[in-house]
């Protein structure tokens, strides 16, 4: 019988390998949603993977003054879409939520119609962008409520390598985290190896010095096909160092580049970390809705997952 997404999440023996995207625009009719799930699911069917990652898109314009570079559009909810996809794939899905827009009480409603209506199992909350605007729920409030919840969840995290960069400290969130009841951790898209290699190190390190076991951090790549998706990248908050922005801009093919690029980053942080014992897995998404990022993502999956699936491989028989 085939593993469950649970538990091959849990299995650090097991390959996670999963793909990313986002609900189509609110106000889309259910036929329309649909289709545009049939359409991704359709474009999916060539690769093995093992679940789909819902986004929970908002705005973030209170993160930075920088203005957006693609105009914010709300979305169908993320727990509608989920269960669609879901649906149709007869795969797991994992929904990410944004706990901000939601008192305590309104909280633990949207968690018993999750599950209930909706029949949905592995969450990734999302606490405020920034500490401005009207915050009515923290992230750890949220874990405080999910844990005392009738209905069970499985819940991840979100983890930001850029973070650690600049504060050295996110490896003590994943493991407080953990202690809130976190099992696994997707990491925002990566096209800043050294960062993520420095965070694994030190999340191995101060695990091992616990005496815990490492969570499973499911890293994120997407491509990038030209000036305009990488400005978006950067006000999302994705580290691209400057050699690797000109690097890409400078290519006869920006897309194509990306990709090698995306290649060069996996490689060098599984050699760099293969002895850390972090279970690792992939997460690829595309950021825009260009068809030709779209097709470029299905083609980088193919790619990382086969280089993760060889070095897992190695080391099950070192």
């Amino acid at each position: 019988m085939a593993l469950s997404l649970q538990e091959k999440i849990l299995d650090p023996n097991q390959g996670v390998y999963l793909i990313g995207t986002t609900p189509p625009k609110l106000g889309t009719d259910k036929e329309q949603v649909q289709t545009i799930a049939s359409k991704l699911l359709n474009r999916l069917h060539e690769i093995e993977y093992d679940g789909v990652v819902i986004y929970d898109i908002q705005d973030e314009s209170s993160r930075t003054e920088i203005p957006r570079p693609f105009p914010f559009k709300q979305t169908v909810d993320p727990c509608e879409y989920s269960q669609v996809v879901s649906q149709l794939s007869k795969l797991d899905v994992i929904t990410y939520k944004s706990v901000a827009q939601r008192d305590r009480g309104e909280f633990t409603q949207w968690l018993h119609k999750t599950k209930q209506d909706f029949g949905l199992n592995n969450l990734v909350l999302v606490g405020s962008p920034s500490s401005k605007g009207d915050i009515k729920l923290g992230l750890p409030e949220a874990y405080q409520t999910l844990e005392t919840h009738q209905d069970e969840f499985f819940l991840g995290g979100v983890t930001i390598a850029e973070r650690h960069a600049s504060k050295r400290n996110e490896h003590e969130r994943l493991i407080d985290k953990t202690a809130q009841g976190c099992e696994f951790f997707i990491s925002q898209a990566v096209y800043d190896a050294q960062a993520t290699i420095d965070l694994l190190t030190s999340y191995a390190r101060t695990c091992r010095q616990q005496g815990i076991e490492p969570k499973r951090i499911i890293l994120t790549f997407t491509p990038c096909g030209g000036e305009k998706t990488l400005e978006f990248m950067q006000w999302l908050g994705i580290s691209v160092p400057e050699a690797t922005k000109w690097r890409m801009l400078d290519a006869e093919n920006t897309l194509k580049e990306s990709i090698k690029i995306c290649r060069e980053n996996l490689d060098l942080i599984l050699r760099s970390c293969a002895q850390l014992d972090v279970p690792l897995g992939l997460n690829i998404e595309s950021l825009t809705n260009r068809k030709e990022e779209i097709d470029a993502s299905i083609s980088l999956y193919r790619l990382l997952k086969a280089i993760m699936e060889l070095q897992l491989a190695e080391k099950q028989i070192a």
